[in-house]
């Protein structure tokens, strides 16, 4: 059973930070694209950030969060992370954690991002 587990979201302030962590079960992490996207209230679900396999040399990011935003991954622990800085109340959305290779597709639940004052 292939499991993708989000963590790390939750309430911040406009301006401020937080990881997300997305622990991968059931799968050769190594051998998978990893990816973040996300759905705001009202909105289409859209692409933040995707790291290439199997070192995660290859990046690829919105214009919403470049230089903002950072997507790295760790084989070791089999998770991915997504560290997200100067945070706007429009990043407010489940942020969901993808894994692709191939034509195999899994998704996690998703964590909720509020950025509120």
């Amino acid at each position: 059973q292939v499991l993708l587990v989000e963590s790390g979201g939750g309430l911040v302030q406009p301006g401020g930070s937080l990881r997300l962590s997305c622990a991968a079960s059931g799968i050769i992490f190594s051998t998978y694209a990893m990816g973040w996207y996300r759905q705001g209230p009202g909105k289409q679900r859209e692409l933040v950030a995707t790291v290439s396999w199997p070192s995660g040399r290859s990046t690829h990011y919105a214009e919403s969060g470049k230089g903002r935003v950072t997507i790295f991954r760790d084989n070791a622990k089999n998770t991915v992370y997504l560290q997200m800085n100067s945070l706007k109340p429009e990043d407010t959305a489940v942020y969901h954690c993808t894994a692709q290779n191939g034509q195999l597709n899994y998704w996690g639940q998703g964590t909720q991002v509020t950025v509120s004052s």
